[in-house]
């Protein structure tokens, strides 16, 4: 029999709970003397077969516990071969017969099929440009726009099929190029059963789903992005799983995984398990899922989901449905524990790549390092400014005054972490409509309405994510089945909204004030926070070193002339963006290009623009480097 892959390190860390490349040791590897070598954590298993296309799926080829107490079965088939789908038999205690899924698998069927698939392919890489100069495309100072896609339902190819991976690549470089995005952010591409579920039902926690192509064509898809200049975020659920049969759910007869109580291991919400991360196997797992994304598929991001469900131990429950910590409070201080070892592993080991929290509620120091108390995160999701915009925007313009200061609210907190500003897949579906839908008034209000949104979004505090088909509006609320309504772009109102958002984009890239200083109270600046009556905001953006952008949104349908603002500077002040322009075909109000200042005292400022705010816009005017200096 050949060697084991587990040397004693492994087992102590898999132990302590720390082991982040487990899946160099456990799950199915060709073996040197030929077969291939299989390794699962089953310690309750009163036996083990490794079952397939080789053996006739009998149980020729058992495995053999490990006599260090790990419980770890181990064994070579020496028939099996890459390809080939397998499972593991696993004979429980009770005398039940279960058959799973590899939890390490690298590949698996295509669904509704459900076993796993030997693999041992690899890709030639050619994204050395971009791995060696991501840390500057991926700092807290950068231009960050994040193109949300779910790939089976962006393009569909004849017939309604999926596109695969190599298929998809060209057509989503274009076109995230074109708009001028910097990542696309992936949701779950982790093998699930149910495509309804849009992958948050992972069950091939190191499994690219079937459904898009091999483990190579999604190393060839993160290759071409990378090449093309883009970086690629994951979606990544450590939160729960699904109970289907062949899952991690009882994988050995007892629950493993998951807590055993269904208070603690049971998600009343997503009708899902939980894992249990006071198990250090279990951390182990899922801290070698983390880094087998990053460092196999040279992943950039990791945005990791349902976070509030980890952090809360009553999170969807009802009083007497949960079970308090030691302490008697609400608090999950083992998810607690394994998100700050999460986050650790993952910038020690790739400190030019980032983690994002999906983080709902107001944890503190969610995005502030671990040695400072914090959860390690480089990021986190802003769902109070989402929420409190879309309720503004929802509102009938002529009510907006009663409701002013949703929109100004964010700024009390919007240096307290670093925000992702999101606009997600989560915002267009379960009846909520389109993003266009939810903008009240007729045609013309809804697409001037949603321009002016998108303005005063990408100018505000925080990194942009936009969720696929707001770029354009359409008009349907988004599904999982078919494809984006591609043909309105070429309709008058939806091709604005695109090229509006392509010159957001582009401006933000340009302009070192709209990005540079996203989390920190230096890069903003009120104007104007008060105006009720007219529903006018108005603030300044500014970095060390650039022209500082005004930034006017104005979110009534009623034009305002004259509108006097103050600026910390004198001199011109160029109109670099207007939503409400015949190009992104709206009015045509503006400002003919610049406006000069005058030494008249506004705001607390003695200079002084007057100013033409279109109805229903945002406007961005770069300011001069210096007083009376030009740009």
């Amino acid at each position: 029999m050949p060697p084991s892959r587990l040397a004693p390190t492994d087992l102590y860390l898999l132990r302590e709970g720390t082991h982040s490349r487990l899946y160099e040791k456990l799950g199915a590897h060709p073996a040197q003397e030929g077969g291939v070598r299989f390794a699962v954590w089953a310690p309750n298993a009163a036996r083990v077969w490794a079952v397939g296309d080789w053996n006739g799926w009998s149980d020729a080829d058992a495995l053999a516990p490990r006599e260090d107490g790990s419980g770890v079965w181990e064994g070579t088939a020496a028939a099996a071969q890459p390809g080939h789908a397998y499972k593991y038999r696993i004979l429980t205690p009770g005398g039940e017969v279960l058959e799973k899924a590899d939890p390490f698998a690298f590949q698996a069927e295509m669904p509704p099929a459900t076993a796993s698939r030997i693999w041992a392919g690899a890709h030639d890489w050619g994204d050395g440009e971009w791995m060696a100069g991501r840390a500057r495309r991926n700092g807290l100072d950068a231009p960050i726009a994040i193109y949300e896609v779910h790939p089976g339902s962006w393009r569909r190819g004849e017939g309604g099929r999926f596109l695969n991976w190599r298929e998809l690549a060209p057509l989503l470089a274009d076109y995230v190029n074109d708009l001028g995005f910097t990542q696309v952010e992936l949701m779950p591409v982790t093998e699930h059963p149910f495509y309804g579920s849009w992958g948050y039902q992972t069950t091939g926690y190191f499994a690219p789903t079937a459904r898009y192509g091999t483990p190579e064509d999604f190393m060839a898809f993160v290759d071409h992005l990378h090449r093309r200049g883009i970086g690629v975020i994951l979606d990544w659920v450590p939160s729960h799983f699904p109970t289907d049969a062949h899952g991690l759910a009882r994988f050995d007869g007892t629950h493993l995984y998951e807590h055993a109580d269904p208070r603690q291991g049971f998600h009343p919400e997503w009708n899902s398990a939980i894992f249990n991360y006071g198990r250090n196997e279990v951390r182990s797992f899922l801290l070698s899922s983390a880094l087998f994304w990053l460092e196999r598929f040279h992943i950039d991001g990791l945005r990791v989901d349902a976070v509030a469900s980890m952090l809360y131990l009553d999170y969807a429950r009802a009083p007497g449905e949960w079970i308090p910590n030691v302490h008697g409070g609400r608090e999950n201080l083992e998810a607690v524990h394994f998100l700050r070892e999460l986050n650790t592993a993952v910038y020690r080991e790739h400190p030019d790549a980032f983690t994002v929290a999906e983080e709902s509620t107001a944890w503190p120091m969610v995005s502030r390092p671990v040695g400072m108390g914090g959860l390690g995160f480089g990021m986190k999701w802003n769902m109070g400014w989402m929420h409190d915009t879309l309720d503004y925007m929802a509102e009938q313009p002529v009510h907006r005054k009663w409701h002013h200061h949703r929109l100004t609210f964010s700024l009390v907190y919007a240096f307290s972490e670093n925000f992702v500003l999101p606009l997600s897949h989560d915002e267009v579906v379960h009846g909520k409509g389109s993003l266009l839908g939810r903008m009240p008034g007729d045609d013309w209000q809804q697409f001037a309405g949603l321009r002016a949104m998108l303005g005063y979004m990408w100018a505000h505090p925080g990194k942009k994510l936009l969720f696929m088909g707001g770029e354009f509006g359409q008009r349907r609320e988004w599904t999982h089945d078919g494809e984006l309504e591609w043909w309105v772009t070429d309709l008058s109102g939806h091709g604005g909204v695109q090229r509006w958002v392509r010159d957001l984009n582009h401006r933000l890239r340009d302009e070192p004030a709209l990005h540079r200083v996203d989390f920190s109270g230096a890069g903003f600046e009120w104007v104007q926070a008060d105006d009720e009556d007219h529903s006018v905001y108005a603030f300044v953006r500014q970095a060390e070193g650039a022209p500082p952008v005004l930034v006017v949104s104005n979110f009534t349908p009623v034009p305002r002339e004259g509108y006097r603002l103050g600026v910390p500077r004198a001199g011109t002040w160029e109109e670099i963006a207007n939503s409400d322009a015949a190009s992104f075909d709206g009015a045509g109000w503006g400002n003919f290009g610049a406006v000069e200042t005058a030494p008249v005292p506004a705001h607390g400022r003695p200079q002084s623009l007057v100013l033409t705010l279109p109805p229903l816009s945002t406007l961005y005017l770069r300011g001069p480097l210096s007083n009376g200096a030009t740009t």
